[in-house]
């Protein structure tokens, strides 16, 4: 069977998660604790583990129904189509939640103990934000239904899993990287990017969501009534 997934097909979903803004900015705050040589590595691990474990779950427990011919099935279809009404709607709700311009953003609760945080609890944390975050879940299912369409061999699947992954995870292994390059010098970068991350979560996911919701939809509806 002559495969038809290409790394553009990948891309979408895989932007969509790399650019979350929370994640970045936990790894970040990581990065000026106590034990950020320990809990940033453990981040990275964690947030890889959780986006494989969901995805690879995907692979091997829906692959009948999704179809693997290249031609998306009805089930497909309507997976994309729901998948892109949940971004749509997340979307639209960060969009109306974001703060003015004037108002210094809330910084959620659960950041404020991350100078506190033990590998584990690094760990558990990415795996949580990069695997069970709505949002993730909803690009990673769909990710998951582009490879399976692809008319890949089981193996290939699991290579374009893991580069769609690797594409995923850059945003967060890029600030580890580079506190492990820069050391001290980085802080001042990393410190600002923080800082901005936290003040436009909610219009950057708004934005993206929209967009990503919007691309889905009209992929599954055009399926569906074509």
């Amino acid at each position: 069977m002559e495969s038809t997934l290409s790394v553009g097909d990948l891309l979408p979903a895989a932007v969509g998660i790399a650019l979350s803004p929370v994640p970045v900015a936990a790894v970040i705050l990581m990065l000026f604790s106590a034990r950020a040589r320990v809990n940033g590595p453990a981040f990275i691990v964690g947030w890889i583990g959780g986006l494989v474990v969901v995805g690879g779950a995907i692979l091997l427990f829906a692959g009948d129904s999704v179809g693997s011919t290249g031609d998306p099935s009805a089930a497909s279809l309507w997976v994309k189509t729901a998948l892109g009404l949940l971004l749509l709607a997340v979307g639209v709700k960060q969009w109306r939640d974001r703060p003015d311009p004037d108002d210094e953003p809330a910084t959620p609760k659960w950041m404020e103990s991350i100078g506190a945080f033990t590998a584990g609890k690094s760990f558990g944390m990415a795996a949580l934000l990069s695997g069970v975050n709505p949002k993730n879940l909803a690009l990673n299912t769909a990710s998951a239904v582009v490879i399976m369409q692809g008319g890949l061999e089981p193996s290939g699947e699991w290579i374009a899993l893991a580069v769609f992954v690797l594409l995923a995870s850059l945003t967060v292994i890029a600030p580890v990287a580079y506190y492990f390059i820069a050391g001290d010098r980085a802080d001042a970068t990393l410190d600002s990017m923080k800082t901005w991350l936290i003040r436009n979560n909610a219009p950057v996911m708004g934005v993206l969501l929209f967009i990503f919701g919007v691309k889905l939809l009209a992929e599954g509806a055009q399926g569906l009534l074509g």
